[in-house]
């Protein structure tokens, strides 16, 4: 597994490695050993798999706020999207800063979004789905959205994007009174 520190402490961007030969190939996306050796230590409580028809779908950005946030550690399971991580930590350096990477079937990217950032995801192809693992498991009261358009984040859209209701109306990171803070190293 090749493990890269992202420009926002704490998310990181695994490749693991595919074995394949004429059958196709095998790959290992979770090790609890190996993760905490790169310095990702995880319980996981639920695992999530959602289809997006068209491309241009966004979907967050999302988050659940203590004492149920979650960690996710998110892959493609068919297609591709592009796949955003923003840091809503309160006192952080950081704070509004978003890092995105393309996550797709063929390349077999992962990536460990932890507690206190915002996630979203815009699709690139029809049919994409996302597989994500959670450290907690979904609690409605917890749920939380933050307006997709409002962290300068380029999604690099070919059209008009596909919202939901709730990311249509999520309120901006300007107005964002934000429940998670940024502990100092």
């Amino acid at each position: 597994m090749h493990v890269e520190d992202t420009a926002l402490p704490g998310v990181k961007l695994l490749i693991p490695v595919r074995h394949g030969d004429a059958r196709g190939f095998f790959s290992e996306t979770w090790n609890r050993d190996r993760f905490a050796a790169a310095g990702i230590t995880a319980e996981f409580a639920q695992d999530n798999h959602s289809l997006s028809a068209q491309a241009d779908t966004v979907r967050g950005l999302h988050f659940q706020a203590p004492p149920r946030a979650q960690g996710k550690l998110v892959r493609c399971g068919r297609g591709a999207l592009f796949d955003v991580a923003v840091d809503i930590r309160r006192g952080s350096p950081y704070y509004g800063q978003w890092v995105g990477y393309e996550l797709s079937f063929d390349n077999g990217r992962m990536l460990w979004i932890p507690p206190g950032f915002a996630h979203g995801f815009a699709t690139r192809e029809p049919g994409t789905e996302i597989v994500y693992k959670c450290t907690d498991t979904y609690s409605p009261a917890h749920d939380g959205a933050l307006g997709w358009d409002s962290c300068g984040i380029d999604w690099g859209l070919t059209g008009d994007p596909i919202l939901s209701d709730k990311d249509r109306a999520a309120p901006p990171l300007a107005d964002f009174d934000s429940p998670f803070t940024w502990d100092a190293p």
